[in-house]
């Protein structure tokens, strides 16, 4: 954008604010592309009209961010239709108007209030909002209405069928008084999860039901020990459409089966973003309970919401399109459904397999993708193979273990499951240990191979396979609700009764400092010690997991999110 420039405008075009012109480019003059985008309305309205009259406009930005009702959306492919941009904001309020400029790749949606586009914006700012499976940016407009009664008959009567289509289909929570909150009767599922041998974050929960529309909040609990979840849609359409497809699903193979109603309740409250509950919408919602906070690349992922089932289309014939409902019908569990050649994953840009694999859902009769990590930035000095046994192990069972020959800065780590490999990327990239943060990412191998027999190896390849110490190869075991990012507590258990306080913080003060120590009332064979740090947390943990207390016992160590 060029301020304060003045442009000559002769060109029949759409009038736009100046924070809405896309960088192009016309051969010979980058002033003519500027000159046949559009220029700043003065009233602050967007009016399609053709005009021969050339006009003098200065481009001005300076209200671009602020809050408006209307919404641009840029990166539009050519061919989109009306339907699938109102299909983007439709979970979050009514949609009073659109203007679909084909010729520029930009789009615009008129929300009932600034409420309704305010929450749109904030979700598509974490969400990657997605048409045609092409990534499309959300952003306010400096405009504050729109005014399109002198579009060309066929564009407006195009966009009048699609608003009338989505308006027939909206709940009535959606009506609107301005400063309504989205929420309503049948919004909210509660999902409980039977039979889970294999842990279920709100990461995986997201990834799944926002496949049917714009999940906006979750909240993850315990009830009578059984896990049990509540999930916020933004409108009844697509809550319907999850509880309809998933209800009976499970999402591994013969375990962690999903059983959905319907909640009383008609909205959630969420106070944290953290491993227990998340809120779409407001992503400055602290991390509470001492957590640290959650990366947003992580938090928020990559599904596309906002697309409404099939059911719904326009009087022209256009469906907003559900990928997810599609060939659902008769998959006896997701995992399954993953491992349909040519279903679409997750991620839909993603090959199935992978897509698969990143939402930790196992195939079927396929090898497991995903499982090996690339761990680099290692002190070479002071790793082992049994050293990232211990902490790769605290999310994970970890069973084979390869440091680079050449490189001994860098490992591979191969976990049992994908899911497994994701939680401990997702927990120990970036923290430091002895000295130096770990940089981890998904390596291209499948697994780790084991040297051949004769082959020297100076010790650098470990095979874990059979270790008895794995946290998690019981089904159903406490360690798998007991999965906390590194933290400068640690919890202890499998204590024995003559071992005192001075035993236990006298053997960890050899690898940092000791700031506090408790018992726990209740059961004395576990105990909350707290380091001077994350990283001396993290040294305490992999040389003291499994240190031998007595001649029966030997302690167990973890990452707590309790403090002292």
């Amino acid at each position: 954008m060029m301020d304060g420039i003045a442009v000559d405008i002769s060109a029949a075009g759409t009038k736009r604010g100046s924070d809405e012109l896309l960088p192009q480019s016309t051969g010979q003059n980058g002033a003519t592309a500027i000159a046949n985008a559009v220029a700043a309305s003065p009233t602050g309205t967007i009016s399609p009209t053709n005009s021969n009259d050339a006009k003098k406009v200065k481009l001005d930005n300076k209200n671009a961010g602020k809050a408006s009702r209307v919404v641009h959306i840029r990166n539009v492919l050519s061919d989109a239709t009306e339907s699938e941009i109102i299909s983007l904001g439709v979970p979050f309020g009514r949609v009073t108007n659109i203007l679909l400029l084909k010729g520029k790749n930009q789009a615009f949606l008129e929300m009932e209030n600034e409420t309704a586009a305010t929450t749109m914006v904030n979700y598509y700012s974490h969400v990657t909002a997605n048409v045609r499976g092409k990534p499309v940016y959300v952003q306010f407009s400096n405009h504050k209405e729109l005014k399109t009664e002198n579009a060309p008959a066929q564009q407006t009567a195009a966009a009048q069928a699609a608003l009338a289509a989505a308006q027939s289909l909206m709940p009535q929570s959606h009506g609107a008084q301005p400063g309504d909150t989205l929420g309503g009767q049948n919004t909210v599922l509660r999902v409980i999860v039977e039979n889970m041998l294999y842990p279920v974050t709100v990461d995986i929960l997201h990834q799944i039901f926002s496949k049917f529309g714009a999940v906006l909040k979750i909240i993850t609990f315990t009830k009578n020990n059984t896990f049990q979840t509540l999930i916020q849609f933004a409108d009844s359409v697509s809550a319907q459409a999850a509880k309809l497809s998933l209800d009976g699903q499970n999402i591994y193979n013969a375990c962690c089966t999903l059983r959905i109603d319907y909640s009383k309740l008609t909205t959630l409250n969420v106070k944290y973003n953290n491993e227990k509950s998340r809120d779409y919408t407001r992503p400055d919602l602290p991390s509470g309970d001492g957590q640290p906070p959650i990366d947003p690349a992580m938090a928020y992922g990559s599904a596309a919401p906002g697309m409404l089932p099939t059911p719904f289309a326009t009087a022209t014939g256009a469906a907003f399109a559900n990928p997810a409902l599609a060939g659902y019908a008769g998959a006896t569990d997701l995992c399954q459904y993953f491992s349909v050649p040519g279903m679409p994953g997750i991620f839909p840009a993603m090959p199935t397999a992978a897509a698969a694999a990143a939402a930790g859902l196992r195939m079927a009769g396929q090898m497991q993708q995903g499982c090996v990590l690339l761990v680099s930035n290692l002190n070479a000095e002071l790793v082992t193979p049994e050293v990232l046994f211990t902490l790769f192990g605290v999310y994970g069972d970890v069973h084979r273990v390869k440091i680079i020959f050449a490189k001994k800065d860098t490992a591979l780590v191969q976990l049992a499951e994908p899911h497994q490999a994701q939680t401990a990327m997702t927990h120990l990239n970036g923290v430091k240990m002895f000295g130096k943060p770990l940089r981890i990412t998904l390596s291209k191998h499948q697994l780790v191979q084991l040297p051949k027999e004769g082959q020297p190896d100076a010790g650098l390849t470990k095979d874990f396979t059979s270790s008895p110490l794995h946290r998690f190869k019981k089904p159903g075991s406490k360690n798998f609700m007991n999965i906390y990012p590194p933290s400068a507590t640690l919890h202890l258990s499998n204590i024995p009764p003559n071992v005192t306080e001075q035993d236990i913080t006298s053997a960890f003060s050899r690898h940092g400092s000791v700031k506090a120590f408790k018992f726990f009332q209740k059961d004395r064979k576990m105990a909350l010690i707290q380091m001077g740090s994350v990283e001396e947390a993290v040294t305490a943990l992999v040389a003291m997991h499994n240190y031998q207390l007595s001649n029966s016992s030997h302690l167990r160590v973890s990452f707590s999110k309790a403090t002292i």
